[in-house]
């Protein structure tokens, strides 16, 4: 069993100064957790990203704490060495602090040893607020799957110098306030690099093009379990859709063919239990 990755660990990791690249993948549940773990990543993410991958929402907004809870527990039941961060959802950390916390430590005792949430400036006082529980956070930039709606849609943020020069302010915040990493999502492969030389904790890419100190993936994405076209930095490493619909396909019709279950696959009566069975049927 490889040794556990913790939160320090992971704050270490910056490339500039020589360490290996952060591998974080999404899971949602045991039998993927583990799948993902024995992979050797080393952050699973329990995003909220669970709504439209799993759960068939249009988007992450319907997503609440209920689900987030029931979801990092499952992918803690897996007991991974990766580190689980569990994302608090939209509305659970936006109105009041005592909430925001109570709903960090949910997650942490669901199985998560740390938290993500999205925003930047803004989100200081609840990054605070959680970080006082000495729960650790993890920030989130650029394009906020939770922000859809106030940014128009699924659209590349920073892309004007105005707009960069925000986002390192918002990183250099999330950072100074105690944040172990920062994912940036959506992002010009220049901001997130400048993004990246201007803190000294870890950003994790999505998006980002390659001069982040780590890469995220959703494991649908990746995967080709995913519905739809996919997003520009999506590279799928396998077509796990087309190979399930497959198999599924081709039990559909040795049901229908009468071959399956075989004479190999069925549990024969012993000629003690039909020759009982048929005297007390002809009794």
């Amino acid at each position: 069993m490889r040794e556990a990755v913790s939160v320090p660990s992971v704050a270490a990791r910056k490339r500039a100064r020589g360490a290996p690249p952060i591998v974080m993948v999404t899971a949602y549940d045991t039998p993927f957790a583990r799948i993902v773990d024995e992979a050797g990543v080393d952050v699973i993410l329990v995003g909220d990203s669970v709504g439209n991958n799993v759960l068939g929402y249009e988007n992450s907004l319907a997503v609440d704490m209920g689900q987030m809870i029931h979801h990092v527990a499952a992918v803690a039941r897996a007991k991974p060495a990766a580190l689980v961060v569990g994302d608090l959802p939209w509305m659970s950390y936006h109105v009041d602090l005592a909430d925001t916390v109570r709903n960090a430590a949910a997650l942490v005792r669901a199985g998560a040893r740390a938290v993500k949430l999205e925003g930047g400036r803004r989100r200081i006082p609840a990054v605070r607020a959680i970080l006082d529980a000495e729960i650790p956070v993890m920030g989130h930039l650029g394009l906020t799957p939770q922000s859809v709606h106030a940014m128009g849609g699924y659209i590349v943020q920073g892309k004007d110098a105005d707009a960069a020069r925000e986002l390192e302010d918002d990183a250099r915040a999330l950072a100074g306030a105690g944040c172990f990493a920062v994912v940036l999502e959506g992002l010009p492969d220049l901001v997130a690099e400048r993004v990246t030389a201007a803190i000294d904790v870890p950003t994790i890419g999505i998006g980002a093009g390659p001069g982040c100190d780590g890469q995220v993936l959703v494991l649908h994405d990746l995967l080709g379990l995913s519905f739809g076209p996919a997003p520009k930095f999506v590279r799928r490493y396998a077509d796990l859709g087309t190979a399930a619909r497959e198999a599924i396909a081709a039990f559909v019709g040795d049901v229908v063919a009468g071959s399956y279950p075989s004479p190999d696959e069925t549990y024969h009566a012993s000629a003690d239990l039909r020759r009982n069975l048929g005297k007390a049927s002809g009794s």
